[in-house]
């Protein structure tokens, strides 16, 4: 919001600084159509709760501090788990040296961030996507911090995404992690790097693999093309020496466009001799149990056949 956008301020919170730049003066801001939630902070009467608007209200009004943790995962659409996923929760953090943030309904956090952990989106001062997933080590399950942490390494489809390089690397995500190693929840941080992939395109699809390793079985390659060159159809994940693919059809695939395009995906596969895994939100909501054994038969149907026992592989 440009400061002096008059219109603006009714619509959206407004900072004091930013009402005067309007042309309001203090006695207006008294009356009925502006309600003053926090010190220099106000709202026009019936305004619909907005996260983006009332995290940048918060930012302006907080020089030095920045918005972070679940806030800030959600501003990023990073991947959160439900209990936290619709929580209009105000997170603000200030580095250490200030003094405690007290605002009324603002979760605040003195924290020490470093250069390039902090930065500017929209008006307003916000953590990275990075430095957002390591605040948030001490809160979050393993499991959901190797979810998020799978969504900032996995490589994106430049035609869809607008992008051609990931949010983060491993190996950058240990730097910073070294950096902050008395932070709480380092030592879940360091665990779930330890279990990132790059390939997951969802959190289901982490899930799964997760399930996997705890049940004790191989761990499948990711994004696994039919053909050993990089073409074709491809499966989530899967084992190619033993031709097995895995995909996770999700809430998207009930489209009637999309299952004929899976049905032609799984076909190809199938034609080439490979056994079809689909999984969808019901093994989602069981853990994944059901999966791992229906992955456990497969495997052990692949080794007793005498092709794939001897190493055999298809090929185009």
């Amino acid at each position: 919001m440009e400061p002096s956008d008059a219109f603006s301020l009714t619509q959206v919170p407004f900072t004091y600084r930013e009402a005067l730049a309007s042309g309001l003066t203090p006695d207006q801001l008294k009356n009925r159509q502006h309600i003053n939630v926090s010190h220099g902070i106000y709202r026009p009467h019936g305004w619909d709760f907005d996260l983006r608007d009332a995290a940048r209200v918060l930012s302006a009004a907080s020089p030095g501090a920045w918005i972070s943790h679940s806030t800030a995962a959600r501003l990023h659409e990073l991947i959160l788990p439900p209990w936290l996923a619709d929580s209009d929760e105000l997170h603000l953090s200030k580095p250490r040296q200030l003094p405690q943030l007290r605002r009324k309904g603002i979760v605040s956090h003195n924290v020490t961030a470093l250069r390039g952990e902090i930065e500017s989106v929209d008006g307003m001062q916000l953590s990275t996507r990075s430095r957002t997933w390591l605040d948030l080590a001490r809160v979050l399950p393993l499991p959901d911090l190797v979810c998020m942490g799978d969504q900032l390494i996995r490589l994106p489809r430049a035609e869809f995404e607008g992008r051609s390089e990931p949010y983060a690397t491993v190996t950058s995500l240990r730097e910073m992690a070294s950096r902050h190693r008395n932070l709480q929840g380092i030592v879940r941080a360091r665990d779930a790097l330890n279990l990132m992939r790059v390939g997951a395109d969802s959190a289901p699809e982490t899930l799964l693999r997760l399930a996997i390793a705890d049940a004790g079985l191989p761990e499948p390659e990711l994004q696994l093309n039919l053909w050993s060159r990089n073409d074709g159809p491809s499966a989530d994940a899967g084992y190619r020496a033993r031709r097995i693919a895995m995909q996770y059809d999700g809430a998207h695939h009930l489209d009637e466009l999309q299952q004929f395009s899976d049905r032609r995906r799984d076909k190809a596969f199938e034609n080439a001799g490979w056994a079809v895994l689909i999984f969808t939100q019901k093994d989602l909501a069981d853990g994944f149990q059901d999966a791992v054994k229906r992955i456990r038969k497969a495997l052990y149907q692949a080794w007793r056949d005498p092709k794939l026992a001897s190493g055999f592989e298809g090929k185009r």
